[in-house]
């Protein structure tokens, strides 16, 4: 390693990195869990993320009008729960790179992910397959399973998986692009996750998106990983669909409430769906009547009223993000995340050929966010209950992969350099 490597890998260097930081702030607006009297390094908003103080008031104002109003807390609450869900919607637009007209927070992520495939996936004669990324998320996996039996298909033929190369564990976009042209005859859809959630790789969804419709394939994407975490076009890169969560990069909570697009050449179309009371035309769903009339735009693919609490924890950090704004954390995430791949490759450099630490994210800050997976080769959980122990929160995944994810919203450079401090502590012993 070089002098200068191991100069920054000080904790005068994070302090100096932290104070020139513009995003600073933003740390003191979160809470942390304890070890020892001091916050813990909390690498886990990738699968997690901190509670934002703002949270409880946000939700105790919806408790407090619960019991001040009753049911006519939907009219007379200070943020009235009719329409409560419009309250998030431009804050989720620009969040994602969108219209208003195409976002709409709802549901579940999964939940979403079957809705927008109802009417997505329309498979007919040869054109019946779906393609994605080799080990998509479990959900991801089991949805599209789900709809491709539905349609009477074999998954095992209908969905078709793009590998990586032979020793690599990042997918080339090339070979995407290879994939959907060989295929292109027989594509109905090409889904992939905006972020792979085990290597940490960013796809290229614009280039994938325009391969899939010159294809004559739709192109949606699950941003579980990717929402918050980089930044996102969807509109201008004129992706068919995409759905997300709120409760990894966006903070929002355990199972907090969803997000999904709609690009707005679909705002009126008369795509199949399933329908239900909420994506009806809103000046008349009170009439009660037959005949389902949807709302233009993504709004029209709800199916329920709004989850009041979720959202109300929701908007809570969906304020701070609009406030910092994707430009200013991308960039501040670029220089984090970096700094924790110096580090890593530095004490990867101490160890002994069998018990290396191998990075398998893409080294490319364009393929990646701020989530690193390393595979730490010879060693199993034993290491992750060590970090844990003191006070070093990260994911494990078998059988020897940590993931960690340094949130440019709240994790300083400090953080990384004590991460570094207690991995080589854990090596050692």
């Amino acid at each position: 390693m070089t002098s200068q490597m191991s100069d920054q890998n000080s904790l005068a260097f994070a302090q100096q990195q932290d104070e020139a930081d513009p995003l600073k702030k933003f740390r003191e607006r979160f809470l942390f869990p304890q070890h020892e009297g001091r916050d813990v390094v909390y690498f886990t908003g990738n699968s997690l993320g901190l509670q934002p103080k703002t949270v409880r008031e946000s939700i105790l104002q919806e408790l407090d009008d619960w019991a001040a109003h009753g049911v006519e807390g939907h009219f007379e609450a200070r943020r009235p729960w009719f329409p409560y869900h419009e309250i998030l919607t431009e804050q989720a637009a620009r969040l994602v790179g969108a219209k208003p007209v195409e976002v709409v927070v709802m549901n579940q992520l999964t939940v979403n992910l079957h809705l927008l495939l109802v009417s997505f996936y329309r498979p007919y004669g040869r054109r019946c397959k779906i393609l994605c990324e080799h080990k998509a998320f479990p959900s991801d996996q089991y949805a599209m399973e789900s709809h491709a039996v539905f349609h009477t298909y074999d998954p095992a033929e209908a969905i078709i998986e793009v590998k990586p190369r032979e020793g690599e564990y990042a997918i080339r976009t090339e070979d995407i692009l290879a994939a959907i042209e060989e295929h292109k005859d027989e594509l109905a859809l090409v889904l992939f996750g905006g972020v792979n959630y085990f290597t940490g790789q960013l796809f290229d969804m614009k280039t994938i998106t325009a391969a899939a419709h010159k294809a004559g394939a739709r192109a949606g994407f699950d941003l579980a990983h990717a929402a918050g975490n980089v930044e996102l076009h969807l509109h201008d890169w004129n992706v068919d669909f995409a759905c997300w969560c709120s409760y990894k990069y966006l903070n929002s909570g355990p199972g907090s409430v969803a997000g999904a697009f709609v690009h707005e050449r679909h705002a009126k179309s008369e795509l199949p769906r399933f329908a239900g009371w909420w994506g009806y035309d809103k000046t008349t769903r009170f009439k009660m009547e037959k005949g389902f009339i949807a709302m233009p735009g993504a709004e029209g693919w709800q199916l329920s009223n709004a989850p009041v609490f979720s959202m109300a924890a929701h908007k809570a950090a969906l304020e701070i993000f609009d406030e910092a704004g994707m430009p200013a954390l991308t960039a501040k995430s670029e220089k984090l995340t970096a700094y924790l791949e110096r580090i890593i490759d530095e004490i990867s450099a101490t160890q002994p050929g069998g018990k290396k630490l191998e990075i398998i994210t893409p080294r490319d800050k364009t393929q990646r966010g701020c989530q690193l997976s390393v595979v730490a080769h010879g060693r199993g959980k034993e290491l992750f209950k060590q970090l844990l122990d003191n006070g070093v929160i990260v994911d494990w995944r078998e059988p020897n992969v940590i993931r960690m994810a340094p949130v440019p919203l709240y994790n300083s450079f400090e953080d990384v350099w004590r991460f570094g401090e207690t991995l080589k502590k854990a090596l050692q012993s």
